[in-house]
């Protein structure tokens, strides 16, 4: 890459940029350039936290209610005599909170903002004290809280059985704030001629005219009964004088080094050649949770690690703190781009779940192991063996509050609408953005444009959107072009959308220093950047060079932001370019862990420690606002992010960072977008083919064919790789070419769950027992999941396979959708999986619309027929819905612009009815119906608006398929087509 000698000549620090921009070779993360626990203080303290008694007491006396809503208790640790404040709340959706702050800190703790979206109302509740146990029971409808006073502890029990117990393995642990101790000052001896009353005043004794020592008290009176001795046992030299002295304060050194708010790393810490200043000193929180009678949790993503979560004792802990991993490595624990304090807990008969509400650096321990269980079994009485499975999580994090949230269920989909009620429902993406993205690092210029565009075209391969990285900007300015290679930016974007495409460019939130470049010059004078520790611009190293970070925490830095993308401030752009923001963690090149200074400021003399993991949520928000305000509201944004937090479901879709082209990799984007999805981010991908290395052709075969049933969908590569267009592969073209086919005809299907997904949480992409909770076989299953309820999908993720297992749970049976031939399940079968085979299957007893008539670009078919696959279960029924709308605007919410539909086959009719008005109206028609494990009928009638007709099909007594040719009903009105 070109920038690479210049940055050398100029920036020779920066030898980590050239590896990262102009090495052709990859190698494994460097390690060394993040933390362990060991070498993150509070980490190492929190963890080694292990009384045999926790010395956290609750006062029952003090429990007061308020308005039959709230409890608050006080909380006494014993061994320092701090005060802390616990509230408990029941909230609404079966969800209870709870929070514990010191009574009176020196200084207020962080809590975190803007990620609860709704109004927390809470349920009536009732307290009945146990006096003679030393506890107090808080009932509320089916759910129940047993608090323990000594030591603290709190029980969560839902319909009378045990899920959650907190601080049972006495790890809860708040660090207070407090000043930093000062030195004492140096003692100092004064000497008295000859005639005076003392020798010497040291604070401890004196020496008087007679020769004899007096003791003192520190303001040199003489104590009653002090010892006194002759003088000429105690006479002493200069010598033996100064030697005495430099030993009293080398003891007073100590003595303050030693002191227990003084601890190494309490005050200042060290990581490499970097230095973190802690003004505020220690401030760590840290809790036990255990999940009780549950052997398997999900979630805290970002890691790329194994779907249901390994135990960490003995190794690492997990780790949430977002970062710029280059090449991150499988099967670790350590942080990525992206952090959400969120777990699942699941078992045969309930889900659960839990928020750690909490945007600092935050470790996790997990421990599932036998010797950890059966403890709370005992404990509770209520399980009558002692083998009761738990899984005990113990969260640390840097600075805070405690505040905790627990969904109570007991369904997986009830666990993530409590979920995303509380955070906010993912998005409605544009109905273009869920079809195929093409992108690399970089698209040259408009020329380069033009001919990836028509070589689509060309090969009759559809694609929705075209991608420029870094390299379409001003030297790294953005919202800038560089106007040698991208002239006339407005009509490449025109040309690009007079087929239906968008186009995408990248943001990133580090603004090059330039006093003559419009966005810095803008902020800086309206002093809209994050500080350093002295208070003056934090400036770090980026990919402009020298650069500055605005401070997206504050609500009018996210406005200014958002006027940027007005046409007339981003010059070159039009209303068909939407936006990616990377580096958002932020990523830093020079500062500590590839990041921002911890002791850097934010708004409310914040420090970025507290929020760290928040800044590319704000930063994503802040974007997507600007793109809504550039249509006065009118049109849905698209923005892309690498860096999230709990919550940034609401601005947009997330990708897996910088992958490599390997097979494992290909295999781990699959536990990754399943926990990712979980953590309420529905539109997630991972960049097919591998960002960095090149892809065989084997590989980018079977990663479209995986991508295809992925939520995001988007290639992109390095700009070192080998330019891999489909069509570059010859060989390979054709099964490409079949995925993204695939991908458009399943649209419609695709378009109603993320429907779902905006208004009831539900991930898109889910794990096998999502959908049947009680197959014990599915708890640790990652190599297949489900799109939606309706189809099982089992990618081939290893080299050189040609055939593979697939488990079909449940017990209705399961349609091939290349065959249409009915395998009973549950059972465990082997397919074979030539190179232009993925293994898919329809659950019976669903409905799936599809458009079969693939074109150009999505935005094209908007208006083509359907055709509904029903696949029946034995009892000759299926079902399944249906969404429809413009596919861009925002007039599906502000106006009921939409149609969704009930689709119902039962008692040999298949029928099509509302489930939430709406208005809009639809030129797309029911142009076939195919149904798998059907009878062959004597007549079929179509009957609607009043009116009876026949229509033909064809039947295949060998497949039980029956095929129905042209309805010809709209799809947005009701109809019924009767089969006898």
């Amino acid at each position: 890459m070109k920038a690479a000698p210049v940055l050398s000549r100029y920036f020779p620090l920066l030898n980590f940029i050239i590896l990262m921009i102009s090495s052709h070779q990859a190698v494994a993360v460097d390690q060394s350039n993040f933390k362990k626990c060991h070498q993150s203080a509070f980490c190492e303290r929190q963890r080694n936290y292990k009384p045999e008694r926790s010395p956290y007491v609750a006062d029952l006396s003090t429990l007061s209610v308020t308005d039959d809503k709230e409890i608050s208790l006080g909380i006494t640790n014993k061994d320092n005599s701090k005060n802390f404040v616990m509230q408990l709340f029941f909230l609404q959706d079966n969800t209870i909170r709870l929070k514990v702050n010191e009574a009176n800190p020196l200084k207020p703790r962080f809590e975190v903002p803007d990620t609860i979206v709704k109004e927390l109302h809470s349920a009536r509740l009732s307290v009945q004290d146990q006096k003679e146990n030393n506890t107090a029971t808080v009932v509320a409808d089916s759910r129940k809280v047993l608090i323990n006073a000594d030591p603290f502890r709190v029980d969560i029990f839902s319909e009378d059985e045990p899920v959650f117990s907190i601080n049972s393995r006495h790890m809860f642990h708040i660090e207070h704030l407090r000043e930093r101790p000062t030195k004492p000052e140096a003692k100092t001896e004064e000497k008295k001629e000859s005639g005076g009353i003392g020798a010497a005043i040291t604070g401890l004794f004196r020496w008087t005219e007679d020769g004899k020592k007096e003791a003192i008290d520190e303001e040199g009176n003489v104590i009653e009964g002090g010892v006194v001795e002759d003088a000429e046992e105690k006479e002493e030299s200069d010598e033996e004088r100064e030697k005495r002295e430099a030993e009293e304060e080398n003891e007073d050194d100590n003595a303050h080094e030693n002191h227990p708010d003084n601890q190494e790393g309490m005050w200042e810490e060290s990581f490499k050649s970097h230095r973190d200043s802690k003004p505020r000193g220690p401030e760590s929180i840290g809790a036990d949770v255990s999940f009780v009678n549950f052997a398997n949790v999900y979630g805290i993503p970002q890691h790329a690690d194994h779907f249901s979560l390994g135990s960490t004792i003995g190794t690492e802990p997990y780790r949430l703190y977002n970062l710029d991993v280059f090449e991150y490595e499988l099967d670790s624990k350590m942080s990525l781009y992206g952090s959400i304090p969120f777990m699942i807990g699941h078992n045969a008969k309930k889900t659960v779940g839990m928020l750690w509400l909490n945007a600092a650096e935050t470790w996790i321990d997990v421990d599932s192991s036998k010797d950890s269980r059966g403890v709370l079994g005992t404990m509770f009485g209520y399980f009558a063996s002692q083998d009761v499975p738990e899984v005990n999580v113990h969260w640390m994090s840097e600075s805070g509050v405690i505040d905790m949230f627990f969904f109570l269920g007991p369904t997986p989909q009830d666990v993530m609408y409590q979920y995303t009620t509380l955070t906010g429902m993912p998005y409605m993406p544009p109905h273009w953005s869920i079809a195929y993205h093409q992108s690399r690092w970089n698209y040259n210029d408009e020329e380069d444009v033009k001919t990836v565009d028509s070589g689509f075209d060309q090969h009759d391969i559809p694609y929705d959107c075209l991608w420029l990285d870094i390299e379409h900007t001003d030297g790294k300015r953005y919202f800038t072009w560089d106007r040698k290679k991208f002239p006339n930016p407005e009509e490449m974007q025109k040309n690009v959308a007079s087929k239906g495409r968008k186009m995408v460019t990248i943001i990133d939130p580090h603004i090059k220093v330039d006093n003559g470049y419009h966005i810095y010059s803008q902020a800086k004078e309206k002093d809209f950047f994050v500080k350093n520790s002295g208070r003056s611009e934090f400036q770090g190293w980026c990919w402009p060079g020298n650069s500055a970070y605005l401070d997206f925490t504050r609500a009018d830095v996210r406005e200014w932001w958002a006027t940027q993308f007005k046409p007339e401030a981003y010059g070159g752009s039009t209303e068909h370019l939407f936006t990616w923001n990377d580096m958002n963690e932020p990523s830093v090149f020079n500062g500590p862990e590839i990041s921002m200074h911890k002791d850097n400021i934010h708004a409310g003399d914040w420090e970025h420690r507290h929020l760290h993991n928040m800044y590319g949520f704000y930063f994503q928000r802040a974007t997507a606002e600007g793109l809504l305000a550039r249509s006065e509201g009118k049109e849905r944004p698209f923005v892309l992010t690498r860096s999230f937090f709990a919550g940034s479901q609401k601005y947009g879709a997330m990708w897996t960072g910088d992958n490599i082209a390997e097979w494992g990799h290909l295999r781990y984007s699959i536990p990754m977008l399943l926990s990712i999805g979980l953590g309420g981010i529905s539109h997630c991908g991972a960049d097919i083919g591998g960002f960095l290395r090149n892809p065989d052709e084997e590989l980018l075969t079977r990663w479209y064919q995986a991508a295809a049933y992925q939520p995001f969908m988007r290639a992109h590569a390095h700009i070192d790789t080998a330019r891999r267009e489909p069509w570059l592969f010859e060989d390979s073209m054709p099964n490409i070419r079949n995925s993204v086919r695939r991908r458009y005809e399943l649209l419609p299907y695709w378009y109603t769950l993320f429907y779902q997904s905006h208004h009831e949480g539900l991930p898109a992409m889910r794990p096998l027992w999502f959908e049947f909770p009680g197959a014990t076989e599915t708890f640790g299953a990652e190599d297949s999941f489900m799109v939606g309820n309706a189809l099982l999908v089992r990618p081939v993720v290893n080299a050189g396979v040609n055939s593979v297992s697939v488990y079909l749970p449940g017990d209705q049976g399961w349609y091939d959708v290349d065959t249409s031939v009915k395998l009973p399940s549950p059972q465990t079968i082997s397919v074979s999986t030539p190179i232009t085979k993925i293994p898919v299957y329809q659950r019976a007893g669903t409905i799936i619309p599809r458009k079969m008539r693939v074109r150009r670009s999505s935005t094209l078919m908007l208006n083509d027929p359907m055709t509904l696959f029903v696949a029946l279960d034995d009892k000759g029924t299926a079902e399944g819905e249906v969404y429809i709308d413009d596919g861009h605007s925002t007039d599906f919410e502000t106006d009921q612009q939409f149609i969704y539909r009930k689709l119902k086959f039962e008692k040999n009719t298949l029928s099509s009815s509302v489930i939430t008005p709406g208005k809009y109206d639809t030129e797309s028609w029911l142009e076939r119906v195919v149904v798998m494990g059907a009878r062959k009928p004597s007549k079929v009638e179509i009957e609607t608006a009043g009116q009876t007709s026949q229509i033909g099909f064809k039947y295949d007594p060998n497949k039980q398929l029956l095929t129905i040719r042209k309805p010809g009903v709209n799809m947005g009105k009701d109809w019924r087509i009767v089969i006898s």
